[in-house]
């Protein structure tokens, strides 16, 4: 069973950065494309980017130019570069992985809480 775990999160004003890092402690990540959701308070859950096992990354428009994410093979995890916030961003934020993007999200970590506030 792959357990997914993120970290990173928490508050930030407007504006700044975040970097957001998803792990897993009894399986290599680099076969499995990662998928990044957020959902906010009351609203439904969404994608936010995704990165094939290949490396290419499948950002929304919402997050394009601001949000990146790469591969750190060497230590298991994938990290969500989060920059120029925005509140609009506020959410927990989950990766899930699976067999490839836009295919079944087989896998989920408990999720991270992400708050951008002045």
């Amino acid at each position: 069973q792959l357990r997914l775990v993120e970290s990173g999160g928490g508050l930030v004003q407007p504006g700044g950065s975040l970097r957001l890092s998803c792990t897993a402690s009894e399986y290599p990540l680099n076969y499995y494309a990662i998928t990044w959701f957020r959902q906010a308070p009351g609203k439904e859950r969404e994608r936010v980017s995704c990165i094939s096992s290949d490396g290419s990354t499948w950002p929304e428009d919402s997050v394009e130019g601001r949000f990146t994410l790469a591969r750190d093979n060497a230590k298991n995890t994938i990290d969500l570069q989060m920059n120029s916030l925005k509140p609009e961003d506020t959410g927990v934020y989950y990766c899930t992985a699976g067999l490839g993007c836009g295919l079944a999200y087989d896998y989920w970590g408990q999720g991270i809480q992400v708050t951008v506030s002045s």
